[in-house]
């Protein structure tokens, strides 16, 4: 069955979420930044790096920036300056990423496909995002979200510590980088829903996942293909992985360590 979706020519709309957590970020003490998306990496705000590997990707028409706050644009004056020119749209963020990411997407039309990122991808490629948006067109999926195999940042990266979901099939790290087809965007309320029981955990076990599904992570025999159908299920959205293969699309400046690591890689590539 066809999705309707020709990978070769879809346009997507490009949001990215660029509002701190909280104000004790560690990369915002270390650097002196007024927000960790102004943070410098190599010299250039991370912001910035985000947003020229999105502008040179021939499948993004349109960017929109949820975050930082309009107070402190004016310590980033290259973003300030795209902003006015019309090359990116400015949103402010909400109290939290799925609220943010939530109306932002009620900006975008609904029949637009939208990827999904974060201001902290300081080694986000052209290629990584065109590689994950071209498969993600490809499958019948209504969402997808970018994963690694951790073997494979460690391969490359040895000293690079990233959170790692445990599954019998191996260790995934996040990429920050998800897919919603004009069918998947009510993932999004689903996000919100769980965000929202943060504080409860285990009624955010029973309706994200499942107690089943908990257990059998707990014994270890949970597969990535089980974990994804569970929260199909939970969602109604059918939701899929993009298996990426650069190791760099694995690596988001979250810490010090991180910020160190992704400046030696810039500089390496240099």
């Amino acid at each position: 069955m066809s999705n309707g979706l020709n990978p070769a020519s879809q346009q997507f709309v490009a949001l990215v979420l660029a509002a701190d957590r909280t104000n004790k970020d560690p990369i915002t003490q270390n650097t002196g930044a007024a927000c960790k998306a102004f943070a410098p990496v190599a010299g250039i705000p991370m912001i910035i790096r985000v947003l020229d590997t999105l502008m040179a990707c021939d499948q993004i028409s349109t960017i929109i920036l949820c975050g930082p706050p309009e107070s402190l644009h004016v310590h980033c004056p290259e973003l300030r300056q795209r902003i006015a020119s019309g090359q990116v749209s400015w949103i402010p963020n909400l109290d939290s990423p799925s609220r943010s990411a939530e109306n932002g997407l009620s900006h975008i039309p609904s029949n637009t496909p939208v990827l999904l990122t974060t201001a902290d991808h300081a080694l986000l490629t052209p290629s990584i995002v065109q590689n994950f948006l071209q498969r993600s067109l490809a499958t019948e999926s209504n969402a997808t979200a970018g994963a690694i195999n951790q073997s494979i940042i460690a391969a490359e990266f040895p000293n690079s510590k990233r959170t790692i979901i445990r599954l019998r099939d191996g260790g995934f790290c996040g990429c920050n980088l998800f897919c919603f087809k004009p069918q998947g965007r009510s993932v999004v309320e689903f996000w919100r829903k769980a965000e929202d029981l943060r504080k409860r955990p285990w009624r955010l076990i029973a309706q994200v996942l499942g107690f089943r599904t908990v257990l059998s992570y707990l014994l270890g025999s949970l597969t990535m293909h089980q974990a994804l159908a569970a929260l199909s299920d939970k969602s109604g959205v059918t939701i899929q992985a993009i298996m990426l293969d650069d190791p760099r699309a694995g690596i988001d400046v979250d810490k010090i360590e991180d910020l160190v690591l992704a400046e030696s890689i810039l500089k390496a590539d240099t």
